[in-house]
Order: C-alpha cells, then structure tokens, then sequence
C-alpha cells in the first residue's frame, strides 16, 4: 500500500512539471568601435575615439501554465572603466527586466519591469543595439486569441513619497497609456497604436503650474506579401496635443519599405521615409517636430545615429530615401549594404539647402553556432553644407566614418525539459 502511495505521489510530481519550466540563459556581448563623426560630423584635425563595450547577461525565466516569471540581470561597462585592481565595481549589476505574467481565462496580465516591442520597434523597441537596451516598469494587459490586443499603462515616481507626484528623473516619461491591435489575415497584417505619453514640467517660480502634459500618437503598421519574393510594409502616424513646453503639436511620420527576393542568396529593399520637422522661422506656437519616442532608432536612418538616437528632437525633420542588398555567403555568412540620402524635410537657415548627406553602410555577419555570431560593419557619411549647419560644425573633418565589430554569445545554460 505505501508503494502504490508513494507511485502516486511521484507521477502526480511528474505530470504538474510538464506544465512548468524553468530556463537560465546567457549573454555574453563585447563591442569595439570606432568613431570618427559617429553622431555628429567630426571637427577638421580631431582625433578619433576607440573603446570597447560589453553587455553581460543572466537570464532567470520560470513558467507554467498559469504564470510566468522573468528575471534578466544586466551588467553594462567599458573595457577599463574599472581598475583591474578595484575593490569594488562602480558598474554593479543592474535589472534589466523583472515582470510577471498571469494567464487568467480571458486575458494576461503582465507586470513589472519589461521591455515593451511592437511591430517593426517604430515607435516601441527594445533598442537591442544599444548596451543598456530599454525596458519600462508597466502593467500590460493582453487580450485575444485571432487577434492581439494590448493595453499598456505606466506611471513613474522618483521615491514613495507622503505627498505630491512631482517627477524629476530625467530623460524619462512621467505616465503613459496605450493601445495597440493587430491581426493578420492571410498575406496581410495590420496593427493600429494609440498612445496617450505624459512629460513632467516643472515651474521653478511657482510650483502651483507644474502639471503633467500629455501628446497623443496615434498610426497604423500595415504589411503585405505580394508574392513569394515581393513584400511591403508602411508607417502612417500622427501627432497631436501639446509637448512639454504646452506648444500645441502637429506632426507626422509617413514611411514605406519595399522588399524584393531576388533569388535564395539575394534580396533587395527600396523605401523612403519622412518625419516632419520646424523650420527655423516657424511660428512658435506650435509644434511640427515628429518624435519616434521609445523605438529602436538606430534601426532607422542609418547606422550612424545621426538623427533620433539621443539627437535631432524638436529639429528640423528628416526625409530619408533609402534602398538596400544583402546576399549569403555560403551557410553561415551573410553581407548587406545600405545606402540613405537624407534631406531636411523643414528648412534649416535662410540660404541653405535642404540637402544633408549621403550615409553609406556595410554590415558583415558569421554565424559560428547557434549560440555565437560574429559581426562587423563600416560606414561613411558623406556631409554637405546642410548637415554642417544643422550639426553646428562649420570646419569638419573630411572623413566621417564609423566601424564596429562584435561577438555574441547567447548560451542557453539550464532547462529543465
């Protein structure tokens, strides 16, 4: 009797842990650059800059049929920014993410630190490419089964404070709501974004005025497959009501990819994008600066990070008319190049044209195993007056150019199936 009791209890473990697991995973992710007009044009004679960064990752992830739950700690550094003889680190291991996921019967809610990535990272990504990367502290609640609908809320303080919601971390959103939908029916898919984005202000004179201010996007990311080879995919978004300083808001992105399989080993891309901008003597009162908020920007108008990544706010816009190739080399290779011309889409100074640059890419990938790649790039930007006025260096280096090479290393180091 106590054999068959104790056969009992055992299956009765096994089966509750086929619907549970638990998964540690790695990441391991020095950089080298060089930058020599990365970001903005190089002053003529400067010498340029060289280090080398890492990423460093260990990832806790446990789930069942009725929860999830997620850890990913992070270490970020540059190689000697901490003596070799140090007594303690000034780097420290930070959390990345640290949310929670229940499944109920109709909906999931998700809670806690997390990255947030929508679509192609246009106005949500986790900007990967970045060491630090990105991530929120929000509640997402996930409904549908044909379709997805989220529902996002945040709302940041600096402390637990006794009284008042004042919020002065910078660099950061005060609060935000969102709304985001998508389905997909045969060879097309569409998504629609609501996002309602409050920014703190802070009158110094009279506290009394400082309120939370808040614009609102709203758009669409459509995608459709002609053929095997062809395929498309568009953004429309548009923005509306006030920016941080209460100017109203009026402004738009509008972008359109075109992909185009050659043949197995061979593909190619044409597109444009346009972002819409001030000109420098605009009326004041409003706002026509489009602002991508918490995409993955270095996705976006080349490598080189010259608009949108840290930079180019409230500026003058951008058109970027790009096109693309990429072929295989042999099982585990791949190369692409890239080609941007970029026009201011407001005008920048009385006498200057629109015109800033030509930015040329070239990026080089080898997959070694499933678990490591190795890659490389260069790039060149090739500036004309416009980009000088608008970056605000008059006598710039005649060559602006970027190189990069990285190894990755994502080890799955546990599972439990």
């Amino acid at each position: 009797m106590n054999l068959r009791y104790t056969f009992v209890i055992i299956l009765s473990f096994i089966v509750s842990q086929t619907f549970a697991q638990f998964t540690l995973s790695g990441e391991l992710r020095p950089r080298t650059e060089f930058r020599n007009g990365y970001k903005t044009l190089n002053f003529e004679n400067a010498d340029a800059a060289f280090a080398t960064s890492q990423r460093t990752r260990l990832n806790f992830n446990y789930a069942t049929e009725f929860y999830s739950f997620y850890v990913s700690l992070q270490d970020v550094r540059v190689w000697g920014d901490v003596s070799q003889l140090n007594v303690s680190d000034k780097n420290g291991l930070a959390i990345h993410q640290a949310w929670g996921l229940v499944n109920f019967k109709e909906m999931k809610l998700k809670a806690g630190r997390q990255e947030i990535v929508y679509d192609d990272h246009r106005i949500f990504g986790n900007v990967g490419w970045a060491t630090q990367a990105r991530s929120h502290d929000a509640l997402v609640l996930k409904f549908g089964k044909t379709f997805n609908l989220d529902i996002g809320l945040a709302f940041n303080q600096d402390y637990e404070k006794l009284s008042g919601t004042i919020y002065t971390t910078s660099n950061n959103y005060k609060a935000l709501q969102y709304a985001w939908f998508h389905k997909t029916l045969n060879n097309f898919s569409t998504s629609f974004l609501f996002l309602n984005n409050g920014l703190q202000y802070i009158d110094i004179i009279d506290s009394e005025n400082s309120e939370t201010r808040y614009s609102q996007t709203i758009g669409t990311h459509l995608k459709y497959k002609f053929s095997d080879a062809l395929n498309a995919s568009s953004n429309i978004y548009y923005q509306f009501g006030k920016d941080v300083f209460s100017k109203d808001l009026d402004a738009y992105l509008i972008g359109m990819n075109l992909g185009y399989k050659v043949s197995e080993n061979w593909n190619l891309g044409l597109g444009f994008e346009v972002q819409s901008g001030n000109a420098y003597n605009d009326d004041l009162s409003t706002n026509h600066a489009f602002t991508p908020f918490y995409g993955t920007n270095h996705k976006f108008n080349g490598f080189m990070d010259y608009f949108y990544v840290g930079n180019h706010m409230n500026s003058t816009g951008l058109i970027d008319v790009f096109a693309s190739a990429s072929t295989k080399i042999g099982e585990k290779s791949n190369l692409s190049l890239y080609l941007h011309n970029f026009t201011s889409h407001a005008k920048i100074a009385e006498n200057i044209d629109k015109q800033l640059g030509t930015e040329i890419d070239i990026v080089y990938n080898y997959k070694y195993t499933k678990d490591v790649t190795i890659g490389a790039g260069y790039s060149q930007m090739f500036a004309s007056e416009g980009m000088e006025v608008l970056k605000n260096v008059p006598n710039p280096s005649n060559a602006n150019n970027w190189a990069w090479v990285m190894l990755t290393i994502n080890p799955t180091l546990f599972t439990s199936k």
